[in-house]
């Protein structure tokens, strides 16, 4: 039998690691101020990477784009290696990628390689982050890119990250997380190495900075980030972090309105709060869940999704509404609950209102069941994105960067499974009391007004006042 062991077999012994130990992330404060911080995890890679303090919620002071341009120009010509091709094939020697990605509060350096590659990796980071040459030519191919992805943006056929923009512009009108993600146009022109020079001294300082790595000894890491990052002079002068901009992010609500004929009438309806407490994050999430939706032709086989409140009471009930789904974007000083829809422009009067009396059930009590089941899918969604090595790499520097420590996933389950129907309750009340924020895409001849939905937000069902009209 199997079940019983082999006889003259030796009882086996496995390794066993304390699980504290195993999960903690280390965090160490360098004597310049720039904090490392790591998290131990087996393999014979790790991911490395410098997370910056900045990005285009950040750029009040300065032409809008520069965050931008300097995602494009990552990993270019260095005071140690000539060209990114050198970087690349310097890399490629410790079975290594790296990449740049900028959002609306955070730049982020990073490079996945072998971890016998370490002083290699954070010596480049190091080039990479404090030495760029940002040679003419370099700054010119940056500007035919930036050109490109604009033109690229406003033709693809899949308009969510054109409707990101606008639900943000609509929602923080003309000021921090509502600024332009994208360089705009009338901004190509006018970035150069001087400007670029004024923002990175600015906030390219290491008090803003996050050296973060997974994969790898804590110890090790400071060794290297001592080595690498304590002494070294940028090649913009000293910071002056004096001029950094300590905004916060003023709700304003509003429209955002581009007409345009496609097919489809696409929408977002957006609400946010004023500012988001740490108490407030963990209910905003789970509310998230609660609402779920997705698109009504979509892979994943029959019955996916079909618990949450979108898919029961709009998917499922409105054949001619192709898609509707709940998004939630959080910063560290405010947040964002939105439900984005599509559909045949001649209904989208009809889609505003079925979206309108969803807000307004929000505020209703949570059953038992559909709040445990959006619970545990909020869990079984975090662990199963921290099963990633560079989504790992991503919390621990955010978090850090945001907060200077970081909650283990055992403590954020802890914190969603003490969710209750109350606390979805208070903060949709309180999330509702504020102007809703539009943006709208498509052929909008039926669209409402924004004093019709606003009027349709504060009443009791959620629908739209009546219009009479002789004719259409």
């Amino acid at each position: 039998s199997l079940s019983a062991p082999l006889p003259g077999i030796p009882k086996p012994v496995f390794a066993a690691v304390d699980s504290h130990e195993q999960c903690e992330t280390k965090i160490t404060t360098l004597e310049n101020g720039l904090k490392v911080a790591s998290q131990n995890k087996f393999g014979q890679f790790c991911t490395v990477g410098i997370l910056v303090n900045s990005g285009s919620r950040h750029e009040t002071k300065y032409p809008s784009g520069i965050a931008h341009f300097l995602e494009k120009l990552a990993f270019s010509s260095t005071a140690q290696y000539g060209s990114k091709d050198e970087i690349l094939l310097t890399l490629e020697k410790h079975g290594g990628i790296c990449d740049c990605q900028t959002s609306r509060d955070t730049t982020m350096y990073a490079v996945s390689a072998e971890v016998k590659g370490l002083d290699t990796v954070v010596s480049l980071l190091s080039d990479a982050v404090l030495q760029p040459r940002l040679l003419d030519e370099e700054i010119e191919m940056t500007r035919m890119a930036v050109r490109f992805e604009l033109e690229d943006l406003s033709m693809r056929p899949d308009p969510e990250l054109l409707l990101t923009e606008m639900i943000h512009a609509a929602a923080y009108r003309g000021n921090t997380v509502g600024l332009p993600r994208f360089c705009p146009v009338e901004s190509v022109e006018k970035i150069d190495k001087k400007l670029l020079h004024m923002y990175l001294q600015s906030y390219y300082c290491p008090e803003r900075m996050v050296l973060a790595g997974v994969g790898i000894e804590h110890e090790q890491l400071v060794a290297c980030a001592r080595k690498y990052l304590l002494n070294v002079k940028p090649v913009w002068g000293a910071s002056t972090p004096t001029n950094v901009d300590l905004s916060v992010a003023q709700y304003t609500g509003g429209i955002v309105r581009v007409s345009i004929f496609p097919f489809l009438d696409v929408l977002c309806i957006i609400y946010a709060c004023f500012v988001l407490q740490e108490d407030d994050f963990i209910p905003f999430a789970v509310l998230n869940m609660m609402m779920g939706g997705g698109g009504s032709f979509s892979a994943g086989g029959p019955g996916k999704g079909m618990f949450t409140r979108l898919y029961l009471n709009v998917l499922n009930r409105h054949h001619w509404m192709y898609n509707a789904t709940s998004y939630h974007h959080s910063y560290e000083d405010t947040g964002l609950l939105c439900i984005h829809a599509s559909a045949d422009p001649r209904q989208v009067r009809e889609m505003v209102e079925i979206l309108t009396r969803e807000f307004i059930q929000m505020a209703g009590t949570a059953g038992e069941m559909e709040l445990e089941r959006a619970k545990t899918q909020l869990k079984s969604m975090l662990m199963m994105n921290l099963e990633s090595r560079p989504v790992i790499f991503e919390d621990v520097g955010r978090q850090v960067l945001a907060t200077g420590k970081r909650k283990l996933p055992h403590e954020l389950c802890d914190l969603i499974s003490n969710v209750t129907a109350s606390d979805i309750k208070r903060v949709t009340t309180k999330m509702l009391c504020s102007k809703p924020a539009v943006a709208a895409l498509g052929d909008l001849t039926e669209m409402p007004s924004y004093e019709h939905i606003q009027a349709a937000l504060s009443s009791k069902d959620g629908h739209l006042p009546r219009m009479y009209r002789l004719f259409r």
